[in-house]
């Protein structure tokens, strides 16, 4: 951050197609953010005692509200992304779906439930039940500023928890969207939106909220996890991706390029979950390059509303793109569609990527553009073994009649999605994220749920115990009964032969 900056007291979000200001933010202090969770500490005590009912009834309220509102968001969404229009719409409505999930399955998932206590302790009554952690900090991306920090908010809310929201510096406008919303439904701050830079997200990390939930990049979650251990403030972080789509010699051809296809360049290639590399059985190559080359010669991005390819939103991310393809030219690759000059000022044109060796960056590192590779394999144990052959593990794809299943269960990856793309996303009860540089801990679906709460045990005494052992009153004879019991219980148990 410059200096300016970090004496600036507000900021201006910038309309990525044609640099026209969107809106105007303040720049929150550690002192604001401060106060800010301490208010969302009351707002917690408030929405915590209310029955799961009772917050299912606000949060359907706030569904509704932003439903017949959606076009308003889509619209600030497409200021101040630059993505088309339809993609808006369809991010909006993947995140009004989690929200109508999380709110009405939060009860069945978190409440109060009765587990085996065992015959060692068979006088007990055992419990476990799953309670909010109070104040939410989520860190929020400019990729997906509704759908992505939603998988957070709407189940740490549903959870009983209150949420404190950073977003983007790029898409602060749609954050404070869905704040006011939510205020005019509940008539409560129980969701609140501090605004500004990386600093005004380290205090967010430092002002002892139950956890925080990071969606950015690996290097800026190292960053968060570093920050929030000054605390021992517990993290979820959806880091980067490099995820594959395999096509095996079985795929439906058409269908696999299609998916490639939108993968690789729908939001302009700015998906975490999105394909950056495919790797296609030998005996199908040259067919599915060449499907995959016609759906592509004509598909261009430009400054028009009706373009389907939507701007670069951050402008620093252009050269990396061109780095990534500059470097796969360098070292022999060859492009088939795009190349070099497909990155201009404001708008980068689909990239295909052949013959690119697999230590370069553009196989290796996170592009974010509407780039991606094509490599031949001899099979898909080659495939798989490209595939896993990465620090990131976010989400893959896999084409195959017969295969699918085996293949997804042998990627190293948080998600797969088989014969379609990036679907699991919008399947509310599937678990969202990912392993290695891609980061830890889930949101969505129960999983998702309970990331925003701690478990609690209870054990109930029913009736006295037989053996009094948890007592300096304990004899002998009830020591002995204990090594009888345990014996029988366990003393038979399977012996492993020696090799």
């Amino acid at each position: 951050m410059t200096t300016t900056e970090a004496r600036a007291t507000t900021f201006e979000s910038l309309n990525p197609r044609s640099g026209d200001v969107v809106g105007t933010h303040p720049v929150h202090t550690a002192d604001d953010v401060r106060a800010v969770v301490e208010r969302a500490r009351d707002e917690a005590a408030w929405w915590g005692g209310l029955s799961f009912d009772e917050r299912e009834r606000h949060l359907q309220t706030w569904k509704g509200a932003m439903t017949r509102r959606v076009a308003q968001l889509a619209d600030l969404m497409h200021a101040e992304t630059g993505k088309p229009h339809g993609d808006a719409m369809l991010e909006c409505a993947l995140a009004i779906d989690h929200l109508s999930w999380a709110a009405s399955h939060a009860e069945n998932v978190l409440k109060r439930r009765k587990v085996p206590s065992g015959l060692v302790m068979a006088n007990q009554a055992a419990y476990v039940e799953y309670r909010p952690l109070g104040v939410v900090g989520v860190i929020g991306p400019w990729n997906y500023p509704v759908f992505t920090p939603m998988g957070s908010i709407a189940y740490a809310l549903a959870a009983g928890n209150a949420v404190v929201f950073k977003p983007s510096e790029y898409t602060p406008g749609v954050a404070e969207w869905l704040a006011r919303t939510f205020l005019e439904s509940v008539g409560r701050p129980v969701l609140q939106v501090v605004t500004g830079y990386g600093e005004t997200g380290a205090a967010l990390c430092a002002a002892g909220v139950g956890k925080v939930a990071f969606t950015g990049s690996t290097a800026t979650g190292k960053k968060v996890m570093a920050a929030c251990a000054e605390t021992l403030t517990p993290v979820i972080i959806e880091a980067g991706g490099k995820d594959a789509l395999l096509v095996d010699h079985d795929a439906d051809l058409e269908a696999a390029a299609d998916a490639a296809l939108w993968g690789a360049c729908a939001n302009a290639g700015q998906t975490c979950t999105g394909v950056e590399r495919i790797y296609v059985h030998e005996r199908v190559y040259d067919d599915f390059l060449a499907e995959l080359v016609d759906k592509a010669k004509d598909l261009r991005a430009y400054d028009g509303p009706d373009s389907p390819i939507g701007p670069i939103t951050m402008p620093g991310q252009l050269d990396v793109i061109r780095r990534h393809i500059q470097d796969a030219l360098d070292r022999g690759g060859r492009a088939l569609i795009g190349g070099a000059d497909a990155v201009g000022e404001r708008f980068v044109q689909p990239t295909i990527l052949v013959d690119v060796p697999e230590d370069s960056l553009a196989v290796q590192e996170e592009t974010f553009g509407p780039t991606m590779t094509v490599a031949r394999v001899r099979d898909m144990d080659e495939a798989v073994e490209r595939t896993n052959a990465t620090r990131y593990g976010l989400a893959s794809t896999v084409f195959s009649k017969e295969r699918g299943m085996e293949l997804a269960s042998r990627i190293r990856s948080g998600m797969t999605a088989v014969n379609g793309v990036i679907t699991f996303a919008g399947v509310p009860s599937l678990p969202f994220g990912g392993v290695g540089d891609s980061g830890f801990g889930r949101i969505h679906g129960p999983d998702g749920l309970k990331e925003f709460t701690y478990a609690k045990a209870i054990a109930r005494q029913r009736f006295k115990p037989l053996l009094a052992l948890t007592s300096f009153s304990r004899t002998e004879k009830a020591e002995s009964q204990l090594a009888q019991l345990i014996t029988v219980l366990h003393g038979r148990g399977t012996t492993i032969p020696k090799p």
